[in-house]
């Protein structure tokens, strides 16, 4: 993994809202699952009725709400054609 410019952080108050800084981007969202490309890696956060409160990947945060029920990390996957907001935004 590469050197790392930013400190990557995670929140979360109460199990339904979470903080996530240093992202890359999101390569998917729905109302259970949103999959997230961080500097440290891919984050997979699952749980029900989420809701993308912020998005800011010029400085690296996103802020989901909703009930949080798993965290999970993988190797960074080489991606094809960017995240699901960078693909919707082009």
């Amino acid at each position: 993994m590469e050197e790392n410019t930013r400190e990557h952080k995670v929140t979360i108050d109460n199990r339904s809202r979470i903080t996530v800084t240093a992202v890359e981007d999101v390569e998917s969202f729905d109302e259970e699952k949103v999959i997230i490309i961080t500097d440290m890696g891919t984050m997979t956060v699952t749980g029900i009725d989420f809701k993308i409160s912020r998005l800011n990947v010029e400085d690296g945060q996103l802020i989901i709400e909703g009930e949080i029920d798993e965290i999970q990390y993988s190797e960074r996957a080489v991606s094809d054609g960017g995240g699901f907001f960078s693909r919707l935004f082009r």
